[in-house]
């Protein structure tokens, strides 16, 4: 994601949580590679493992009830959000303290990505969520100055490069150019929507169009 204001970060936020919130900001190294670690199983397991597309949905819908419950309590209850908020501060980001958690969106866009599309542009639509947006957000908020969307304009041309090349293996140079280009037009568009949905929702769509 390239570097953009934190959504929420501080808009009702209790006193008391406040300074664990202040502690999650920033670039926040742990929680990109956690991002990309876990995208990068969940997209390459279940081909490893011989998982069909129902066993995978089946696994993913139950992880997605349980943190869905969980998101739902932590909101609710101010202990369990402050509990959250010390327990994982490396991962944990400023916009989480009065809304449903990245991790909760990243995992709806996955399971959702696996649900509509076939696996062979499925899994190149989660690894370009993976590898590409935190790329792109770290390089976005280290060197980026002049805005392009949501983001910045280095932000955007990281995101394209590791696109592409994350989309030309299975697409080939050209048709996983263009998909590439579709899917960071996508990314750098103010959507309200998080972009742990869109992202992989967007390149599966790119790529299945352009690869039919």
């Amino acid at each position: 994601m390239p570097a953009r204001a934190d959504r929420g970060a501080g808009a009702g936020v209790a006193p008391e949580l406040a300074p664990l919130v202040e502690r999650t900001r920033g670039l926040q190294p742990w929680r990109r590679a956690f991002h990309s670690a876990n995208g990068v199983a969940v997209a390459l397991l279940p081909a490893a493992l011989g998982l069909g597309k129902a066993t995978v949905l089946l696994v993913l819908g139950m992880l997605l009830v349980v943190v869905l419950a969980a998101d739902v309590a932590r909101l609710r209850v101010a202990e369990l959000n402050a509990l959250f908020f010390r327990l994982f501060p490396s991962l944990a980001s400023p916009r989480e303290a009065v809304g449903i958690a990245s991790s909760t969106w990243y995992l709806i866009g996955v399971f959702l990505t696996f649900a509509i599309f076939p696996m062979r542009v499925a899994v190149p639509g989660i690894l370009v969520l993976a590898l590409a947006d935190p790329a792109a957000g770290t390089v976005g908020r280290l060197w980026g100055r002049r805005r392009l969307g949501q983001g910045t304009w280095f932000g955007s041309a990281t995101f394209l490069a590791v696109a592409f090349a994350v989309l030309a293996i299975g697409l080939g140079p050209a048709a996983g150019l263009m998909a590439a280009l579709m899917v960071t037009l996508v990314e750098a568009v103010p959507w309200r929507l998080d972009d742990n949905l869109t992202v992989p929702l967007a390149a599966a769509f790119a790529a299945w169009v352009v690869g039919g």
